[in-house]
Protein backbone atom coordinates (compact mmCIF):
# COMPACT_ATOMS: atom_id res chain seq x y z
CA UNK A 1 0.00 0.00 0.00
CA UNK A 2 1.06 3.48 -0.95
CA UNK A 3 1.94 5.79 1.71
CA UNK A 4 0.20 8.60 1.46
CA UNK A 5 3.35 10.92 2.74
CA UNK A 6 5.84 9.42 0.47
CA UNK A 7 3.26 9.60 -2.60
CA UNK A 8 2.54 13.43 -1.91
CA UNK A 9 6.73 14.06 -1.17
CA UNK A 10 7.28 12.09 -4.69
CA UNK A 11 4.81 14.79 -6.61
CA UNK A 12 6.70 17.37 -4.80
CA UNK A 13 9.80 16.40 -6.07
CA UNK A 14 11.72 15.58 -2.71
CA UNK A 15 12.79 12.38 -3.37
CA UNK A 16 16.03 11.80 -4.99
CA UNK A 17 18.19 9.24 -3.22
CA UNK A 18 16.56 5.97 -0.94
CA UNK A 19 18.67 3.49 0.77
CA UNK A 20 15.86 1.31 0.75
CA UNK A 21 12.42 2.30 -0.35
CA UNK A 22 10.34 -0.18 -0.28
CA UNK A 23 11.62 -0.94 3.41
CA UNK A 24 11.04 2.79 4.73
CA UNK A 25 7.73 3.04 3.16
CA UNK A 26 6.65 -0.60 5.10
CA UNK A 27 7.75 1.30 8.16
CA UNK A 28 6.05 4.48 7.60
CA UNK A 29 2.98 2.07 7.25
CA UNK A 30 2.83 0.17 10.48
CA UNK A 31 3.87 3.19 12.63
CA UNK A 32 5.16 6.61 13.82
CA UNK A 33 8.77 7.27 13.48
CA UNK A 34 11.32 9.79 14.46
CA UNK A 35 13.64 10.92 12.14
CA UNK A 36 16.72 13.47 11.67
CA UNK A 37 18.31 16.31 9.53
CA UNK A 38 21.33 17.85 10.73
CA UNK A 39 22.39 21.02 10.14
CA UNK A 40 26.33 22.46 10.92
CA UNK A 41 26.54 25.47 12.53
CA UNK A 42 29.09 27.43 9.95
CA UNK A 43 27.40 30.51 10.30
CA UNK A 44 25.04 32.51 12.78
CA UNK A 45 22.29 32.16 10.29
CA UNK A 46 20.63 30.12 7.33
CA UNK A 47 20.22 30.86 3.86
CA UNK A 48 17.24 29.21 1.80
CA UNK A 49 18.97 26.91 0.06
CA UNK A 50 19.19 25.09 3.83
CA UNK A 51 15.91 24.44 4.58
CA UNK A 52 14.37 21.77 1.52
CA UNK A 53 15.80 19.15 4.43
CA UNK A 54 13.90 20.83 7.03
CA UNK A 55 10.83 21.60 5.44
CA UNK A 56 10.63 17.95 3.95
CA UNK A 57 10.98 16.87 7.92
CA UNK A 58 8.12 19.50 8.76
CA UNK A 59 6.09 17.56 6.47
CA UNK A 60 7.34 13.72 8.60
CA UNK A 61 5.51 15.97 11.34
CA UNK A 62 2.77 17.17 10.06
CA UNK A 63 2.31 13.49 9.48
CA UNK A 64 2.32 12.61 13.41
CA UNK A 65 6.32 11.57 12.96
CA UNK A 66 8.74 13.28 15.44
CA UNK A 67 11.28 15.29 13.79
CA UNK A 68 15.01 15.33 15.93
CA UNK A 69 16.74 18.30 14.74
CA UNK A 70 20.91 18.09 14.93
CA UNK A 71 22.76 21.31 15.08
CA UNK A 72 26.01 20.00 14.82
CA UNK A 73 28.35 21.55 18.21
CA UNK A 74 30.96 18.91 17.13
CA UNK A 75 31.11 18.32 13.29
CA UNK A 76 30.91 22.55 13.12
CA UNK A 77 34.19 22.35 14.70
CA UNK A 78 35.60 19.59 11.83
CA UNK A 79 34.19 20.91 8.39
CA UNK A 80 32.23 18.72 6.36
CA UNK A 81 33.90 18.10 3.03
CA UNK A 82 30.98 17.85 1.02
CA UNK A 83 30.56 20.16 -1.93
CA UNK A 84 34.41 22.07 -1.32
CA UNK A 85 37.67 21.75 -2.67
CA UNK A 86 38.95 23.53 -0.19
CA UNK A 87 39.35 22.90 3.71
CA UNK A 88 36.66 24.70 5.81
CA UNK A 89 38.05 27.62 7.92
CA UNK A 90 38.05 26.24 11.46
CA UNK A 91 35.52 28.13 14.13
CA UNK A 92 36.29 28.72 17.45
CA UNK A 93 33.75 27.31 20.58
CA UNK A 94 32.24 30.83 21.10
CA UNK A 95 31.72 31.08 17.31
CA UNK A 96 30.10 27.95 17.36
CA UNK A 97 28.11 28.54 20.61
CA UNK A 98 27.18 31.77 18.66
CA UNK A 99 25.73 29.83 15.53
CA UNK A 100 24.11 27.41 17.57
CA UNK A 101 21.79 29.91 18.69
CA UNK A 102 21.21 31.53 15.62
CA UNK A 103 19.90 28.53 13.93
CA UNK A 104 17.69 27.06 17.05
CA UNK A 105 15.54 30.76 16.66
CA UNK A 106 15.12 29.99 13.10
CA UNK A 107 14.19 26.31 13.42
CA UNK A 108 11.84 27.34 15.80
CA UNK A 109 9.73 29.38 13.18
CA UNK A 110 9.20 26.28 10.96
CA UNK A 111 8.95 23.15 13.58
CA UNK A 112 6.34 22.40 16.16
CA UNK A 113 8.25 22.22 19.40
CA UNK A 114 5.56 21.48 21.59
CA UNK A 115 5.24 18.82 24.39
CA UNK A 116 2.97 16.63 22.03
CA UNK A 117 4.46 13.02 21.52
CA UNK A 118 5.88 14.31 17.97
CA UNK A 119 6.78 17.84 19.28
CA UNK A 120 10.09 18.80 17.38
CA UNK A 121 13.58 18.04 19.54
CA UNK A 122 16.56 20.02 19.15
CA UNK A 123 19.70 18.12 20.25
CA UNK A 124 23.60 19.08 19.75
CA UNK A 125 26.47 16.68 18.69
CA UNK A 126 29.38 17.98 20.97
CA UNK A 127 27.08 16.87 23.67
CA UNK A 128 28.51 12.74 23.06
CA UNK A 129 31.24 13.35 20.56
CA UNK A 130 32.55 15.99 22.90
CA UNK A 131 33.25 13.53 25.28
CA UNK A 132 34.92 10.58 23.05
CA UNK A 133 38.75 10.47 23.40
CA UNK A 134 40.70 9.86 20.71
CA UNK A 135 41.50 6.14 22.10
CA UNK A 136 37.54 5.58 22.63
CA UNK A 137 37.25 7.21 18.60
CA UNK A 138 39.27 4.80 16.79
CA UNK A 139 38.85 1.67 19.03
CA UNK A 140 35.30 1.86 19.04
CA UNK A 141 34.57 3.74 15.84
CA UNK A 142 37.76 3.69 13.62
CA UNK A 143 37.81 0.21 13.01
CA UNK A 144 34.50 -0.16 12.20
CA UNK A 145 35.15 0.94 8.26
CA UNK A 146 38.30 0.60 6.57
CA UNK A 147 39.98 3.67 4.12
CA UNK A 148 39.10 1.88 0.74
CA UNK A 149 35.11 1.94 1.81
CA UNK A 150 36.19 6.15 3.06
CA UNK A 151 38.05 6.74 -0.34
CA UNK A 152 35.16 5.68 -2.28
CA UNK A 153 32.77 8.12 -0.75
CA UNK A 154 32.26 10.85 -3.69
CA UNK A 155 33.05 13.66 -1.43
CA UNK A 156 36.42 12.51 -0.20
CA UNK A 157 37.40 11.50 -3.69
CA UNK A 158 36.79 14.26 -5.24
CA UNK A 159 38.67 16.11 -2.98
CA UNK A 160 41.81 13.74 -3.58
CA UNK A 161 43.74 15.34 -6.27
CA UNK A 162 43.85 19.15 -4.04
CA UNK A 163 44.09 17.28 -0.97
CA UNK A 164 42.16 16.61 2.11
CA UNK A 165 43.17 16.82 5.84
CA UNK A 166 42.50 13.66 7.87
CA UNK A 167 39.98 15.94 10.38
CA UNK A 168 37.95 16.52 7.16
CA UNK A 169 38.49 12.73 5.77
CA UNK A 170 37.24 11.31 9.35
CA UNK A 171 33.69 13.65 8.88
CA UNK A 172 31.94 11.28 7.29
CA UNK A 173 32.60 8.58 10.08
CA UNK A 174 31.67 11.26 12.77
CA UNK A 175 28.47 11.95 10.93
CA UNK A 176 28.09 8.12 11.19
CA UNK A 177 28.45 7.79 15.56
CA UNK A 178 25.61 10.59 14.88
CA UNK A 179 22.89 8.62 13.60
CA UNK A 180 23.82 5.62 15.53
CA UNK A 181 23.65 7.51 18.75
CA UNK A 182 20.44 8.83 17.47
CA UNK A 183 19.24 5.37 16.86
CA UNK A 184 20.28 3.95 19.97
CA UNK A 185 19.04 7.56 22.42
CA UNK A 186 16.58 8.51 20.29
CA UNK A 187 14.72 5.38 18.61
CA UNK A 188 15.44 7.58 15.20
CA UNK A 189 15.13 5.54 12.15
CA UNK A 190 15.22 7.59 8.93
CA UNK A 191 17.97 10.04 8.27
CA UNK A 192 17.27 13.46 5.52
CA UNK A 193 19.69 15.43 4.30
CA UNK A 194 20.59 16.90 1.01
CA UNK A 195 21.56 14.97 -2.23
CA UNK A 196 25.42 16.09 -1.32
CA UNK A 197 24.93 13.69 2.11
CA UNK A 198 24.05 10.68 0.47
CA UNK A 199 28.20 9.23 1.50
CA UNK A 200 27.41 10.57 5.24
CA UNK A 201 24.03 9.16 5.20
CA UNK A 202 25.17 5.46 4.35
CA UNK A 203 28.58 5.92 6.51
CA UNK A 204 26.00 6.46 9.50
CA UNK A 205 23.85 3.00 8.24
CA UNK A 206 27.01 1.06 8.01
CA UNK A 207 28.30 2.55 11.64
CA UNK A 208 24.52 1.04 12.69
CA UNK A 209 24.85 -2.32 10.99
CA UNK A 210 28.17 -2.77 12.35
CA UNK A 211 27.23 -2.11 15.97
CA UNK A 212 24.15 -3.36 16.23
CA UNK A 213 23.66 -7.25 16.88
CA UNK A 214 19.37 -7.58 15.72
CA UNK A 215 18.56 -6.62 12.39
CA UNK A 216 18.43 -2.73 11.98
CA UNK A 217 15.90 -0.84 10.27
CA UNK A 218 17.40 2.22 9.72
CA UNK A 219 17.10 4.28 6.22
CA UNK A 220 18.23 7.04 4.20
CA UNK A 221 16.98 9.64 2.19
CA UNK A 222 18.29 12.59 0.10
CA UNK A 223 16.18 15.16 -1.52
CA UNK A 224 17.71 16.63 -4.98
CA UNK A 225 19.51 19.85 -5.64
CA UNK A 226 17.16 22.68 -5.95
CA UNK A 227 18.14 24.47 -9.37
CA UNK A 228 16.28 27.35 -11.91
CA UNK A 229 14.82 25.97 -14.87
CA UNK A 230 17.83 28.01 -16.67
CA UNK A 231 19.93 25.52 -15.10
CA UNK A 232 21.52 28.37 -12.66
CA UNK A 233 21.83 27.85 -9.02
CA UNK A 234 18.55 28.47 -6.60
CA UNK A 235 18.69 31.23 -3.99
CA UNK A 236 21.42 34.10 -4.89
CA UNK A 237 20.46 37.05 -6.18
CA UNK A 238 22.94 40.02 -7.27
CA UNK A 239 23.61 40.55 -3.80
CA UNK A 240 24.32 37.09 -2.34
CA UNK A 241 22.48 35.06 -0.49
CA UNK A 242 18.95 35.02 0.77
CA UNK A 243 19.21 34.44 4.02
CA UNK A 244 16.63 33.81 7.12
CA UNK A 245 18.25 36.41 9.60
CA UNK A 246 15.73 39.55 9.35
CA UNK A 247 19.85 41.42 9.57
CA UNK A 248 21.11 39.89 7.16
CA UNK A 249 18.01 39.92 4.52
CA UNK A 250 14.85 42.05 5.24
CA UNK A 251 11.72 40.76 5.12
CA UNK A 252 10.78 42.72 2.27
CA UNK A 253 14.09 41.52 0.41
CA UNK A 254 13.15 38.33 1.02
CA UNK A 255 9.56 38.56 -0.24
CA UNK A 256 10.60 40.25 -3.67
CA UNK A 257 12.96 37.05 -4.02
CA UNK A 258 10.00 34.88 -4.36
CA UNK A 259 7.96 37.23 -5.85
CA UNK A 260 10.00 38.05 -9.01
CA UNK A 261 10.15 33.92 -9.64
CA UNK A 262 9.98 32.94 -12.69
CA UNK A 263 7.56 31.83 -14.18
CA UNK A 264 8.83 28.35 -14.91
CA UNK A 265 9.92 28.07 -11.71
CA UNK A 266 6.84 29.33 -9.48
CA UNK A 267 5.22 26.14 -9.66
CA UNK A 268 8.21 23.56 -8.51
CA UNK A 269 9.16 26.15 -5.75
CA UNK A 270 5.37 26.22 -4.67
CA UNK A 271 5.44 21.99 -4.26
CA UNK A 272 8.83 22.15 -2.79
CA UNK A 273 8.93 24.85 0.15
CA UNK A 274 4.77 25.62 0.87
CA UNK A 275 2.62 23.25 2.50
CA UNK A 276 -0.09 24.43 0.68
CA UNK A 277 -2.14 21.67 -1.01
CA UNK A 278 -1.83 19.80 -4.09
CA UNK A 279 -5.05 21.03 -5.10
CA UNK A 280 -4.16 24.43 -3.96
CA UNK A 281 -0.93 24.47 -6.25
CA UNK A 282 -2.29 22.81 -8.98
CA UNK A 283 -5.04 25.68 -9.41
CA UNK A 284 -1.97 28.38 -9.25
CA UNK A 285 -0.86 26.10 -12.31
CA UNK A 286 -3.49 26.96 -14.00
CA UNK A 287 -2.81 30.41 -13.34
CA UNK A 288 0.60 30.95 -14.63
CA UNK A 289 -0.84 29.27 -18.10
CA UNK A 290 -4.05 31.21 -18.37
CA UNK A 291 -3.71 34.64 -16.70
CA UNK A 292 0.60 35.02 -15.92
CA UNK A 293 0.02 38.62 -15.79
CA UNK A 294 -1.45 38.69 -12.55
CA UNK A 295 0.95 36.71 -11.07
CA UNK A 296 -1.25 34.79 -8.43
CA UNK A 297 1.62 31.85 -7.76
CA UNK A 298 4.49 33.77 -7.02
CA UNK A 299 2.28 36.68 -4.73
CA UNK A 300 1.15 33.45 -2.85
CA UNK A 301 4.59 32.01 -2.82
CA UNK A 302 6.31 35.02 -1.39
CA UNK A 303 3.31 35.74 1.33
CA UNK A 304 3.82 31.91 2.22
CA UNK A 305 7.48 31.53 2.84
CA UNK A 306 7.79 35.08 4.45
CA UNK A 307 5.14 34.63 6.48
CA UNK A 308 6.98 31.30 7.74
CA UNK A 309 10.23 32.87 8.32
CA UNK A 310 9.29 36.25 9.20
CA UNK A 311 5.90 35.82 10.70
CA UNK A 312 2.52 37.83 9.97
CA UNK A 313 3.97 41.17 11.13
CA UNK A 314 7.53 40.40 8.26
CA UNK A 315 4.88 40.02 5.64
CA UNK A 316 2.68 42.80 6.62
CA UNK A 317 5.82 44.92 6.34
CA UNK A 318 6.97 43.58 3.10
CA UNK A 319 3.28 43.90 1.31
CA UNK A 320 3.37 47.49 2.74
CA UNK A 321 6.07 48.30 1.54
CA UNK A 322 5.57 46.52 -1.78
CA UNK A 323 2.27 48.86 -1.97
CA UNK A 324 3.65 51.86 -1.87
CA UNK A 325 6.71 51.90 -4.27
CA UNK A 326 4.79 50.01 -6.48
CA UNK A 327 2.15 53.51 -6.13
CA UNK A 328 4.96 55.84 -5.24
CA UNK A 329 3.16 56.40 -1.94
CA UNK A 330 6.04 56.94 0.07
CA UNK A 331 4.39 58.74 3.07
CA UNK A 332 2.61 55.13 3.96
CA UNK A 333 5.93 53.66 5.42
CA UNK A 334 7.98 54.76 8.48
CA UNK A 335 11.50 55.62 7.92
CA UNK A 336 12.74 52.48 9.09
CA UNK A 337 10.67 51.05 6.29
CA UNK A 338 12.33 53.16 3.56
CA UNK A 339 15.52 52.15 5.02
CA UNK A 340 14.87 48.63 4.00
CA UNK A 341 12.59 49.98 0.67
CA UNK A 342 15.60 51.66 -0.57
CA UNK A 343 18.98 50.10 0.56
CA UNK A 344 19.61 49.07 -2.46
CA UNK A 345 19.17 52.12 -4.96
CA UNK A 346 21.97 54.27 -5.79
CA UNK A 347 23.05 56.33 -3.12
CA UNK A 348 25.14 59.90 -2.96
CA UNK A 349 26.46 62.03 -0.04
CA UNK A 350 26.27 65.49 0.72
CA UNK A 351 27.07 68.07 3.64
CA UNK A 352 23.97 68.63 5.79
CA UNK A 353 23.32 72.04 4.36
CA UNK A 354 19.96 73.82 3.30
CA UNK A 355 20.32 73.40 -0.71
CA UNK A 356 18.20 74.56 -3.70
CA UNK A 357 16.33 71.41 -5.47
CA UNK A 358 17.53 72.32 -8.42
CA UNK A 359 21.16 72.58 -7.20
CA UNK A 360 20.91 69.50 -4.75
CA UNK A 361 19.50 67.27 -8.30
CA UNK A 362 22.21 68.28 -10.28
CA UNK A 363 24.82 67.71 -6.90
CA UNK A 364 23.36 64.09 -6.61
CA UNK A 365 23.90 63.43 -10.25
CA UNK A 366 20.44 62.70 -10.21
CA UNK A 367 19.87 65.09 -13.21
CA UNK A 368 22.38 65.72 -15.51
CA UNK A 369 22.59 69.51 -15.54
CA UNK A 370 20.53 72.34 -14.00
CA UNK A 371 18.38 73.06 -17.44
CA UNK A 372 17.65 69.35 -16.84
CA UNK A 373 16.77 69.61 -13.25
CA UNK A 374 14.85 72.75 -13.64
CA UNK A 375 12.71 70.58 -16.46
CA UNK A 376 12.47 67.81 -14.47
CA UNK A 377 10.61 70.16 -10.92
CA UNK A 378 8.27 71.89 -13.60
CA UNK A 379 6.91 68.72 -15.30
CA UNK A 380 6.60 67.27 -11.75
CA UNK A 381 9.24 64.53 -12.08
CA UNK A 382 10.58 65.57 -8.85
CA UNK A 383 9.46 63.53 -5.80
CA UNK A 384 10.85 63.74 -2.27
CA UNK A 385 9.90 61.31 0.62
CA UNK A 386 7.24 60.99 -1.68
CA UNK A 387 5.72 64.81 -1.94
CA UNK A 388 5.82 66.02 -5.34
CA UNK A 389 8.08 69.46 -6.04
CA UNK A 390 6.96 72.31 -8.15
CA UNK A 391 8.23 75.04 -7.10
CA UNK A 392 12.18 75.76 -8.74
CA UNK A 393 12.63 77.72 -5.40
CA UNK A 394 12.40 75.01 -3.08
CA UNK A 395 14.42 74.55 -0.20
CA UNK A 396 15.47 71.09 0.89
CA UNK A 397 16.51 71.04 4.47
CA UNK A 398 15.64 69.76 7.88
CA UNK A 399 12.17 69.24 7.10
CA UNK A 400 13.30 66.91 4.44
CA UNK A 401 16.27 65.16 6.24
CA UNK A 402 14.55 61.87 7.63
CA UNK A 403 16.32 61.34 11.45
CA UNK A 404 18.05 64.32 9.63
CA UNK A 405 20.01 62.09 7.45
CA UNK A 406 18.77 61.40 4.59
CA UNK A 407 16.13 61.97 2.49
CA UNK A 408 14.57 59.70 -0.61
CA UNK A 409 14.65 61.50 -4.14
CA UNK A 410 12.31 60.13 -7.10
CA UNK A 411 13.06 60.92 -10.92
CA UNK A 412 10.54 60.10 -13.23
CA UNK A 413 8.07 57.02 -12.50
CA UNK A 414 10.60 54.69 -10.90
CA UNK A 415 14.04 55.80 -10.11
CA UNK A 416 15.06 56.82 -6.90
CA UNK A 417 18.31 57.92 -5.33
CA UNK A 418 19.33 58.00 -1.47
CA UNK A 419 20.76 61.56 -0.59
CA UNK A 420 22.56 61.26 2.97
CA UNK A 421 23.41 63.92 4.86
CA UNK A 422 26.72 64.18 6.69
Amino acid sequence: MTNPLIEDLQWRGLLYQQTDAEGMEKLLNEEKVSLYVGVDPTADSMHIGHIVPLLTLRRFQQAGHRPILLVGGATGMIGDPSGRSTERNLLTEEQIAKNVAGLKAQMERIFDFSKSENGAKLVNNYDWIGKLSVIDFLRDYGKLVNVNYLLAKDTIASRLETGISFTEFSYTLIQGIDFNYLYDNYDVRIQVGGSDQWGNITTGLEVIRKTHEEETKAFGITIPLVTKADGTKFGKTAGGAVWLDPEKTSPYEFYQFWVNAADADVVKYLKIFTFLSREEIEALEVSVQEEPHLRKAQKTLAAEMTKLIHGEEGLDQAERITAALFSGDLKSLSVDEMKVAFAGVPSVELSKEDKNIVDLLVEASISSSKRQAREDVTNGAILVNGEKVTDLHYVVDAKDRLEDVFAIIRRGKKKYHMVKFN
